[in-house]
């Protein structure tokens, strides 16, 4: 049994027992959260639209973090102009516990 989950502006397909990195959450290490916005499950045939109105994913979280440093770095020829910044992007880490139909 899997279902598409959506949060942080990005869909997810999910089943029990994944460890996933979702956008950040405002929950600490040990919270349980409940994703709502659930797109399609599907056990043995795929339900969507309005078969899924009242489903929903529990997940506890595992923990929060930052990625990897992506560098932005900006160029323009001629000129002298260069410029270089990084960026580390905040996760969530969540493991999925029940996918309630």
């Amino acid at each position: 049994m899997y279902a598409i989950i959506a949060t942080g502006g990005k869909q997810y397909k999910v089943s029990e027992g994944d460890v996933l990195k979702v956008e950040k959450l405002d929950a600490q290490p040990g919270d349980t959260v409940t994703f709502d916005q659930v797109v399609a499950i599907s056990d043995n045939e795929l339900k969507v639209a309005g078969d899924v109105a009242n489903a929903n994913v529990t997940a506890s979280v595992v923990a929060q973090g930052k990625g990897r440093k992506v560098i932005v770095y900006k160029y323009k020829r001629k000129t002298g102009y260069h410029k270089k910044n990084g960026h580390r992007q905040a996760y969530t880490q969540v493991k999925i516990e029940k996918i309630n139909a």
